[in-house]
């Protein structure tokens, strides 16, 4: 049965995968076409076709290996210099740029003329270009807001979990009260495990980072309002100064960093909480925050990535992960024990993960991504307008093509990167359970 959900948890990744880079491809799809530019391919996926059918002009179709995909529009790159769509080179950067232009032409019927992608006002191709990454940045929006409103996610409450005996330092190695130890304030208050905190000295308490700062911030005299087996009860409380872990402001801890502030002495249960629209916001924020870190990050978890794919090293839990790894943890998630209504809420998580990812990969100012071409029609529009305020001569579309010896040098780059994770997600993969 475990194996069996492991298969269904990979298979309803790729789907979300596949369905994610049709999503992606059909920004750039719908908005060419609005511009009026042809289209004459659509495909999801890499290598042999293994189905496609012709709608209209376009050829839509699903490939073999679901890493990617594309749309081909007629044009992408202007003729050379002398008008010519292909001159060929001994050159071998010559020889990419003229392989790249002919490429854009490839397919050209008549009237395509006045249907060439480089043709179309720098904002059209921005907007098309755009379009990829932000249609993948909408769908990650909705999933987020989705599980955090709609299924809630597993998050420390305000619910007692158990009470300390007595106060110990927590930067002190884990160990039993001794006699002799200050008796801590909760236990002396009479908290008990199951308690629900609802007020801090009659302030109304509804989330665990709420009341942590509270406690944090108060020593001496304060008033506790629970609620027990149904009642509602005050226990008076006097919190001390102890060495506690240092908080990121949301309710977690900064390991290894300690801190002096008030304290109470309980540990919080944890429980699956549905977020209000605001919190919801609020979190995936963060969560954008965390992606773009972590995208700028990646220079540095090459060493960590090469240590656990070639000598055997710590996989960390937060190191990248490639389409591999990422369908492994798909596969993971539901035969955690946990409810299915949970495990439902994971995946779609990852799937929302995995387009945050796309989006803010694919914004990079770099060829081949579309990032690349967007930077390339903003300066062509830079270029235009200081012609036209300067009153010199138009100098025309700026020749993205010319910059193809560096697209490849990135593409690269990206494909050494892209082995590297996946030699460590098949190595020394990242898991969710030990």
């Amino acid at each position: 049965m475990t194996a069996l959900m492991f298969i269904i948890g990979i298979l309803v990744f790729v789907l979300g995968l596949l369905i994610s880079i049709a999503w992606h491809e059909l920004g750039h799809f719908s908005t060419a076409r609005m511009f009026g530019v042809r289209v004459p391919q659509f495909m999801v996926g890499f290598g042999p076709t293994v189905w496609s059918r012709k709608r209209g002009e376009t050829e839509f179709g699903v490939k073999a290996i679901p890493l990617g995909g594309y749309i081909r529009m007629i044009g992408m790159f202007p003729p050379g210099d002398d008008g010519r769509v292909r001159k060929r080179s001994t050159s071998p950067f010559r020889g990419m740029i003229e392989d790249a232009r002919a490429a854009a032409f490839e397919e050209l019927q008549p009237g395509d003329e006045k249907r060439l992608f480089y043709t179309r006002a720098p904002w059209k191709r921005v907007i098309v270009m755009f379009a990829g990454p932000f249609q993948n940045l909408i769908l990650a929006v909705v999933i987020f807001l989705g599980v955090l409103m709609g299924f809630g996610i597993s998050t420390q409450t305000t619910t007692v979990a158990t009470v300390s005996e007595c106060v110990i330092a927590q930067d002190e190695e884990p160990r039993e009260c001794r006699p002799g130890d200050t008796p801590a304030p909760a236990a002396e208050a009479g908290l008990r495990p199951g308690d629900t905190i609802v007020a801090f000295d009659g302030e109304p308490i509804e989330e665990w980072s709420t009341l942590q700062q509270r406690i944090r911030d108060t020593t001496g005299a304060a008033t506790l309002t629970v609620e027990r087996d149904g009642r509602t009860l005050e226990l008076r409380a006097d919190l001390i100064e102890n060495q506690v872990a240092r908080t990121d402001g949301d309710g977690g801890y900064v390991e290894g960093e300690y801190v002096t502030a008030g304290f109470l002495g309980f540990s919080p249960a944890s429980g699956v909480v549905r977020q209000d629209f605001g919190q919801a916001v609020s979190r995936m924020g963060d969560i954008m925050t965390d992606g773009v870190q972590a995208l700028l990050n990646v220079p540095s978890e090459i060493p960590g990535l090469w240590d656990a794919a070639l000598r055997n090293g710590e996989r960390e839990p937060d190191s990248p992960m490639g389409v591999v790894g990422a369908a492994r943890v798909g596969g993971e998630i539901f035969t955690l024990d946990i409810p299915a209504s949970q495990q439902v809420a994971t995946a779609l998580f990852l799937v929302a993960g995995f387009n945050l990812s796309l989006f803010l990969f694919n914004m990079l100012p770099l060829l081949p991504l579309d990032g690349g071409h967007i930077a390339g029609a903003l300066w062509e529009s830079v270029r235009r307008t200081f012609a036209r305020v300067t009153r010199r001569p138009d100098p025309g579309p700026f020749d993205v093509a010319k910059l193809m010896p560096v697209a490849y040098v990135v593409a690269g780059v990206f494909i050494c990167f892209t082995l590297l994770v996946l030699a460590a997600d098949i190595v020394n993969p990242v898991r969710l359970t030990g």
